[in-house]
């Protein structure tokens, strides 16, 4: 049952009630309890029976990474390697992976359950397009979670204890980081679940609602370089730009190991205007906390792992890659940003966060399953006729686009298309939209082929463009970063869309169907929920 939430009327002072039961709330879309660490989420998989440690060594070459794969596709655990092998020896810290390999996990990082994902979804909306509210109730009902993401901000200084240990100077070794070598292809060891922390050039240290938080893989160069692989359209290279523009280093500060909230929120579709590491507060109903970096002006996670910090070259780069991607091939070897390592940073006992990527299903696309359902507001409220999206996730979670609506006039279908591809920038790289009536099921691939093969005509019922942005990974593209896109009405035809009667779909009688489930479950009983 969703709760409804009220104001306590106490003088100066306000609070979220359950109403359900009357208990105080950490937050108005928070389910569990708070995770504020990596640990503190861990703890509670360990409680619920999703946290295995593996004690056998594990090489960080390859190895680890088929035995992540191998859990993943059986809806497995996180996994704890207690002995990680590196070519030194034993790694100095555990590795921990698959920590989203469910979709489950992956709600839990945001605070609520799988039923919940909606309501997460319609609140991400609202910050989108806020709505006038529809009286004084339903003013009462929404300020709570707009104030939770608007006014959480970050608490800075006190007690770091990923600053436990600081390792500055001929101290800072990155091959003391257990960093996998994933594929057999691979051109070397590559951190791939970093949290980049940059801010634009003028800015002030304090400032971390101008921050950018964003997850971009790092190649390991040397002891004390990195590259760091930000596409242009990302906001850390929009940063990088702005200081290199007047031929500064960027300041940056990568973190390992960061609450799951946090880690979500920089990979969440926000609005431009709230701050990843204030949305991550809001969704763990308590403010981050935030310390000053010891080598670079930035602020970093108190509560975190392990901290790199460094500087972002204005001019050097070099060749990143190649490396196995979310595709299922390698790219190739591309220049891109070099970081010189400033310092690094961690709790006494740290713990490093990694994971793969490649060819579905991968903790990526697991994400992408959650975020499909916490985007599905947001592109009802730009076009309100659409009843359902699902972007497979075999499809490399965006690739494809089925969309069901409630078609009440022609050209309707590609009218949906065109929002789509032009909405929202993830759906820019969408290469095939199939659009089918509401009574289609999105997630179902057998209503989707009786839906193209009885109500879509090749002829009249495609849309192709050609010369679109694509993902320059797609190697199907004629030209890097330039392709086609594909749009397929799969949907009835109504009015001026043709010229014949359309059929009647069959359905079985309400009544019928009912007399049918009775007998079935009494003289074929092992047929009973089939």
């Amino acid at each position: 049952m969703r709760p409804e939430f009220d104001l306590d009327q106490t003088p100066g002072r306000s609070r979220l009630l359950d109403a359900g039961s009357g208990r105080r709330r950490s937050s108005p879309i928070r389910d569990l309890r708070p995770f504020p660490t990596l640990r503190d989420f861990l703890s509670w998989c360990d409680e619920t029976g999703q946290l295995a440690r593996i004690a056998d060594p594990v090489p960080l070459r390859h190895r680890m990474t088929a035995v992540h794969r191998a859990a993943l596709e059986r809806g497995g655990p996180v996994l704890r390697f207690d002995r990680a092998e590196g070519d030194g020896g034993r790694a100095a810290m555990p590795v921990i992976a698959n920590l989203f390999g469910t979709t489950a996990r992956v709600a839990a990082g945001l605070g609520v359950t799988p039923e919940r994902l909606d309501d997460l979804g319609t609140f991400l909306a609202a910050l989108r397009a806020p709505t006038p509210p529809d009286g004084l109730r339903d003013a009462l009902a929404h300020w709570p979670m707009l104030k939770a993401a608007l006014a959480t901000r970050p608490k800075i200084g006190g007690r770091a204890p990923v600053q436990d240990v600081c390792l500055e100077g001929a101290e800072v070794d990155l091959g003391a980081i257990p960093v996998q070598t994933h594929w057999p292809g691979d051109a070397g060891p590559l951190i791939t679940w970093p949290l980049v922390l940059t801010r634009p050039e003028g800015s002030r240290a304090e400032e971390a609602a101008r921050y950018n938080a964003g997850i971009y893989r790092a190649q390991v160069l040397g002891p004390d370089r990195l590259i760091m692989r930000w596409l242009p359209h990302r906001g850390g290279a929009a940063h990088h730009r702005g200081w290199a523009a007047r031929g500064e280093r960027t300041p940056v500060a990568i973190v390992l190991g960061a609450d799951p909230a946090t880690l979500l929120s920089a990979a969440l579709p926000l609005p431009e205007t709230v701050s990843e590491l204030t949305f991550a507060g809001a969704l763990n109903g308590a403010r981050p906390r935030l310390v000053l970096a010891k080598t670079v002006p930035m602020l970093v996670p108190a509560e975190a792992e392990i901290v790199i910090e460094g500087w972002v070259s204005p001019t050097e780069t070099a060749p990143e890659g190649p490396f196995g991607d979310h595709t299922g091939y390698y790219n190739a070897a591309e220049p891109f940003p070099v970081v010189e390592v400033s310092a690094i940073t961690h709790r006494r006992d740290p713990l490093y966060l990694s994971t793969y990527t490649g060819r579905p299903p991968d903790e990526p696309s697991v994400i992408g399953e959650v975020f499909n359902r916490l985007a599905l507001p947001t592109m009802r409220a730009q076009i309100p006729e659409i009843r359902d999206v699902w972007l497979p996730p075999a499809a490399c979670s965006y690739r494809i686009a089925v969309v069901s609506i409630d078609k009440r006039y022609p050209g309707q279908a590609r009218r949906v298309m065109m929002a789509l591809w032009g909405m929202l920038p993830q759906f820019s790289y969408t290469k095939m939209i199939v659009v089918v009536d509401d009574d289609i099921d999105v997630r179902d691939w057998d209503d989707i082929a009786w839906a193209l093969s009885t109500r879509m005509d090749p002829g009249r019922d495609t849309v192709v463009m050609d010369r679109t942005p694509m993902d320059y990974l797609d190697f199907a593209s004629p030209e890097p970063g330039l392709a086609g896109k594909i749009g397929l009405d799969a949907t009835t035809k109504i009015g001026s869309e043709t010229t014949r009667a359309w059929g009647e779909v069959m359905h079985t009688d309400p009544a019928d169907a009912s007399f049918a489930a009775d007998l079935v479950a009494r003289v074929l009983p092992g047929l009973e929920g089939g």
